[in-house]
Formats: structure tokens, C-alpha cells, sequence
């Protein structure tokens, strides 16, 4: 388990500069860099590069929702065939069907991405006007020793440019990388503390700056440590298809919740499943020990801030299956709409048919 004030440390060294969480030394570096070699070693290169899915989903009429993916392989959809099983068309066909409005995708994530390309792709995404952005960034700082200050800090900027130009932020937060099983102990305990911690100080950082996190590791955690041939990839590094799915279940009602999209009578916090309002940093570490939990910014009698700093609003929304699009529909990277069976994003029968034709009756 992670301790509050660890998150709270690595999001004060981002914010004000500083070691937040220091590197590894002496004999034990050592070893991990031996194991980390070996796992490199069994995992291999990734093959080949993410499908291209960028296009507008929804043939449906309205204004355009303008939606960009950001981050590296795992926002990319590295692992998957078909562009339409990529997280980013998921997302793009599940907004469409609970606006009912046609969604632009543009993702600009790349494989092997670190936070500090999160600048390049932020500019990238820019171009689009994205009315919504979703991050998934900080594997790759990991297993990369990026100080986790410097990981923090460059997300929370990325965020704070988005906001800045109108863009609302839904950021996913590191996964739990002690899941991985080419990784051997003592690396996969520490990978797991340490995505663990960054998570945690992701949601600060991002929730500070304006946007919203949904925790990615702890929910895919203990299914992927379950089923690793059925959510892992051929790697047994990045997600199959049934992964990338189940995270798009969880981030999508966030995604339409930045939107002001999602039901409103689902918008009222639930203390009977042990959401409510929390400080920041200690919701931080809340989300990260259950899966699938939001965090966003909230504000008690009129102040956003309390004695032990932001005030946050801890989530646990309802999840629906996302069934998978059927292939050979839709025609992503073509400036028309893509068509096919859409997420079941929304709360009743007449949602759920318009995610899985694409078209409102």
C-alpha cells in the first residue's frame, strides 16, 4: 500500500522542484537493471506500429465532438489489428452513442512515448480543437527511472495547456506494472510501488490543475494477474483486445462526464459505494487501491480548497460492457462517419441500441 504523504511529496517536486522519489542505488540497482534487461529481453520489440483510427464515428446529426487521444502504446492501441478495437475508437464510437452526435477522433499518442513527449503531442492535438482530451502516460517513465517529479510535472503542464485552450482533460493514470509477468521479484514488487506512487501523484498534479483522473492499474491489476492470456497481448506486456476494452469501459463515463454528458442522476455521489469528498491527496490514494475510480476537482461551501489542500470528489461510476465493433465497419483515418457496433455507454435500452448501430432511432 502507498502512503499519502509519498504522493503528496512527488506532486509537491513537481509543482515547486525537487527529488520527489529518488533512483536506485548500489548493489540492488544492479540487480533490478539485470532483470529489467531480461524482461526487456523476453518481452521483445513491439511488432509493427498502432492502427490508424482517427475519423469521425456517429453517423449522426449535430455539431462535431472534437475528442483527442494523447500518450504512448498503450493510449496508441499497440497490439491491436483492427483501428475500430483501439481505445481511442471505442471512446469516440461510446461518445457518440450517449451524445448522439457524430465525434471527430484525432490520437496523436505514440509507442515507447515518456511524459516528455507530452509536449509535441499536445501542439499536435491543438490543431485538432479538441473539446476533450484523454491521457494515458507514465509506463514508459518506469521502466525508463524518469524521475517521478519530472514524470508529474510534465503531465500536469500538458493538462494545464489543454484547459487553458477550452479542452477538457480525462487522464488515465499509470498502470500497475507489478502485473507484468515477464518481470522476476524484486523488479516487479518495486515496479509495482513505484507506478503505484506515480499514479497517485498524477491525480494530484492533474486534479490541481483542472482535469480528472480515472485509476487504470489497480483496476486492470488483479484481472490481468486472473486472465493474463485473455487481457494481455501476444507481449504479455501491452493489453489484447479484451484489455484495451476494459479499459475504455472505465475511462468513457468520465469522458462523457467532462462533457456534462453523462446522466444526472448519476452525477449525485453515492456514499453507499464509498464515493464523496475527500482531500485530494487522500482520495489520490484511494483511487489507486480500487480500480476504475474517478477523482475530479469539487468544492465545499464555496471553497475548493480545505486545511489539507484541493478538495475532490471520488467516484466509482457504473461501468458497461463495451461490445466490440464489428469488423470491416467504419472507415477511420476518411473524414466520414465510421459506422458499426458501438460501446453500450448509456443507462437504458434506447442508448444501447444507438451504440450498437451508431444511429439514433
Amino acid at each position: 500500500m502507498i502512503r499519502t504523504r509519498t504522493a503528496r511529496r512527488i506532486a509537491a517536486a513537481a509543482a515547486f522542484g525537487g527529488g520527489g522519489v529518488g533512483l536506485l542505488t548500489g548493489a540492488l540497482a544492479a540487480v533490478l537493471y539485470t532483470e529489467a534487461k531480461i524482461a526487456r529481453r523476453t518481452v521483445g520489440e513491439p511488432d509493427g506500429e498502432p492502427p490508424t483510427a482517427d475519423g469521425v464515428y456517429g453517423d449522426l446529426p449535430g455539431d462535431l465532438i472534437r475528442l483527442a487521444v494523447i500518450g504512448d502504446s498503450s493510449a496508441a492501441g499497440l497490439g491491436v489489428a483492427d483501428p475500430m478495437r483501439t481505445p481511442g475508437a471505442l471512446l469516440a464510437c461510446g461518445l457518440a452513442a450517449v451524445a448522439e452526435r457524430p465525434v471527430h477522433l484525432t490520437n496523436v499518442a505514440k509507442s515507447g512515448a515518456q511524459s516528455g513527449d507530452l509536449e509535441r503531442q499536445v501542439t499536435l492535438a491543438l490543431a485538432a480543437e479538441p473539446d476533450v482530451a484523454m491521457i494515458m502516460v507514465g509506463a514508459n517513465d518506469v521502466t525508463h527511472q524518469v524521475r517521478p517529479a519530472d514524470s508529474v510535472r510534465r503531465l500536469e503542464q500538458a493538462t494545464r495547456r489543454l484547459i487553458a485552450s477550452g479542452c477538457e482533460v480525462v487522464v488515465g493514470t499509470c498502470p500497475d506494472l507489478g502485473t507484468i509477468e515477464p518481470i522476476a521479484q524484486p523488479l516487479r514488487y518495486l515496479a509495482r510501488q513505484w507506478s503505484r506512487s506515480l499514479a497517485a501523484a498524477q491525480t494530484i498534479a492533474v486534479v490541481e490543475a483542472g482535469g480528472r483522473t480515472v485509476s487504470i492499474g489497480a483496476l486492470l491489476g488483479p484481472e490481468f494477474a486472473a486472465r493474463p492470456g485473455d487481457l494481455f497481448g501476444p507481449d504479455r506486456f501491452h493489453p489484447s483486445e479484451e484489455g484495451y476494452s476494459t479499459a475504455a469501459m472505465a475511462l468513457l463515463p468520465s469522458v462523457c462526464a467532462a462533457l456534462d454528458l453523462w446522466p444526472l442522476d448519476e452525477e449525485r455521489p453515492d456514499s453507499f459505494r464509498g464515493e464523496g469528498v475527500l482531500p485530494v491527496a487522500v482520495a489520490a490514494v484511494e483511487a489507486v487501491e480500487e480500480g476504475g475510480t474517478e477523482v475530479a476537482g469539487t468544492q465545499v461551501a464555496g471553497s475548493e480548497r480545505g486545511p489539507r489542500g484541493r478538495w475532490a470528489l471520488l467516484r466509482h461510476r457504473r461501468r458497461q460492457r463495451i461490445p466490440a465493433p464489428t469488423p470491416g465497419q467504419g472507415a477511420p483515418g476518411e473524414e466520414q462517419p465510421a459506422d458499426g457496433d458501438s460501446p453500450a455507454a448509456g443507462p437504458d435500452e434506447e442508448r444501447a441500441e444507438a451504440a450498437r448501430t451508431g444511429r439514433v432511432s
